[in-house]
């Protein structure tokens, strides 16, 4: 059983410079405990089947997501890390892997994987994680809510020629009910994955409107 964790905002930090901070209630020994995210299931019934394989490069993210560490933003400018609790990936390894699942989920696509098993793709999945963490409120504001901020720019390459046939940026937002570390997962799979669906649809769709328009023979 997962061991919830919640964080307080401190006081102290707020008389003095006017900013959230984070602080944990203190639990010596409870260990580090481990989150995952789930893949989509569920996509638009009329989605194109598609005969092209498809890997999906690990995604670029700066150095402040690119961690399996829990990123709160309690400023623009600063990142911090909710004490024993961690992803079970870096983020953008993890993210690889749920958007790997969720097209296969899709039954849309006759192969999609990693480059690094050996697929010879005729497309490739490019994604870049821009924002995968949770804003902690303003110290005026009146919602005390965490909002989830998760935004995935996807770009597809066709590994035939290596040109970009298009790039598209999804960005979702998702509230916390509460400061619970359950409650604040569940946003970053609500976030999660209502961008990954969008990113998996709009894929589908552009590479079989691009196959379409550019038959060619495999190059596997």
């Amino acid at each position: 059983m997962m061991r919830w964790m919640s964080f307080v905002f401190l006081a102290g930090a707020l008389a003095v410079s006017g900013c959230t901070g984070i602080g944990t209630i203190n639990r010596a020994t409870a260990p580090t405990d481990l989150y995952t995210l789930t893949p989509k299931s569920t996509f638009d019934s009329k989605l194109p089947r598609l005969s092209q394989q498809i890997s999906v490069e690990e995604p670029t993210a700066s150095s402040a997501v690119n961690t399996d560490q829990v990123a709160v933003q309690p400023t623009p400018y600063r990142f911090e890390y909710l004490p024993r609790a961690r992803w079970v990936d870096r983020a953008p390894v993890m993210l690889q892997t749920l958007l790997i699942e969720s097209f296969e989920n899709s039954d849309r696509v006759s192969a999609v994987g990693r480059s690094s098993v050996g697929l010879r793709p005729d497309y490739m999945i490019v994604t870049d994680l821009r924002e995968f963490q949770a804003r902690l409120p303003k110290a005026d504001s009146e919602s005390q809510a965490l909002e989830v901020h998760v935004m995935l720019n996807i770009k597809i390459v066709d590994a035939f020629d290596d040109h970009i046939i298009g790039s598209k940026t999804f960005e979702r937002i998702a509230s916390s009910p509460s400061d619970d570390m359950d409650d604040i997962v569940q946003a970053f799979d609500t976030a999660l994955g209502k961008a990954m669906r969008r990113a998996v649809e709009w894929s589908v769709k552009s590479i079989y409107s691009h196959g379409r328009k550019n038959p060619r023979p495999s190059i596997r």
